[in-house]
């Protein structure tokens, strides 16, 4: 019986050492490879594991964690077709021939830009946008300097330029276009012109100037300027008479004291017409002088009328 016992003991700790070995997990050897973590886990593995399926391990970051990467898509360089540049062109022309006067003994063109009119010569700038580049009989060339774009300016015959501006060194002067036949036969009487305005005038107070026109032959325009002493005399404004009533008109003052008109029309016969008026306000005492420094005058056919000059206006300005 003690036997017997005994011999049960024995395989209860057998089976105990050997139910032992099938439940601790077997340590590795040395030198044997430890088995990787991504393997499967065991039919020993907890219950609330087993069923989940297996995963790859991680592998090696690809690049910098916290690098910087653009997210634009990649997209092949197309090279952009030239486009062809539009061609810049200068704006309307501002300026129209209106005649020519001298001055100081030289003649010089006129133009005239919406109610300003100016004289120019060759070489000479206008409003920093054009350049006087070339005067001749049939017309003017201006530059628009900011494209240096070359522009004519032509001439009609009602102004015909009689001479050019800038006579070359050494040249003979180009002969002056002959007078216009009178319109009476066999009669060729040189244009009359004559002043009328106040004596005596006060200071502070306007008054008009005219200048009159006497002429059997049709006058169709007539650039001129007019001087004054500017210490006594302010040009206040300029008006055409009726010689001019169905024309174009403009003038410019200048603050030196001169006045530059261009005047053309239908062309008429002038009996002491009025060619133009010019108010003034006397500035202080003394004795003032207005007087006709230069005149062009262009019958219907674009020839010039002789005129004869006419004597100096004068008045006295009294407080």
């Amino acid at each position: 019986m003690r036997k017997r016992r005994i011999l049960g003991l024995l395989a209860v700790a057998v089976a105990g050492v050997i139910a032992a070995g099938l439940l601790l997990p077997e340590r590795p050897q040395p030198g044997s490879a430890q088995p990787a973590k991504t393997e499967a886990r065991g039919p020993s593995s907890d219950g609330r594991f087993a069923a989940l399926p297996s995963r790859d391990a991680l592998g090696k970051p690809r690049g910098e964690l916290f690098g910087f990467r653009s997210w634009t898509a990649s997209r092949p360089l197309v090279q952009a077709a030239p486009v062809a540049a539009l061609a810049a062109v200068p704006p309307p022309m501002p300026y129209r021939i209106v005649g020519q006067v001298v001055h100081d003994g030289t003649a010089r063109v006129v133009l005239a830009r919406d109610d300003r009119v100016l004289t120019v010569r060759e070489g000479e700038m206008l409003d920093d946008d054009y350049r006087v580049e070339s005067i001749k009989a049939d017309g003017v060339t201006l530059v628009y300097l900011p494209l240096g774009v070359r522009e004519e300016l032509a001439v009609t015959a009602a102004m015909k330029l009689d001479t050019p501006t800038a006579a070359t060194a050494g040249a003979a002067p180009a002969p002056a276009r002959t007078p216009e036949p009178s319109s009476a036969a066999g009669a060729s009487r040189a244009a009359q012109l004559r002043w009328e305005g106040p004596e005596r005038v006060q200071a502070g107070s306007n008054f008009n100037v005219a200048l009159k026109l006497t002429s059997d032959q049709p006058v169709r325009a007539s650039p001129l300027q007019l001087s004054f002493d500017a210490k006594l005399l302010e040009a206040v404004a300029v008006r055409p008479g009726g010689s001019f009533s169905d024309g174009s008109f403009s003038y410019r003052v200048n603050p030196g004291g001169s006045i530059f008109v261009g005047a053309s029309g239908t062309g008429r016969v002038a009996a002491d017409a009025e060619f133009l008026i010019v108010t003034f306000r006397p500035i202080r005492s003394g004795d003032a002088e207005l007087k006709l420094s230069s005149l062009v005058l262009q019958g219907a056919a674009g020839g010039a009328i002789a005129h004869e000059p006419p004597a100096a206006f004068r008045t006295a300005i009294t407080q």
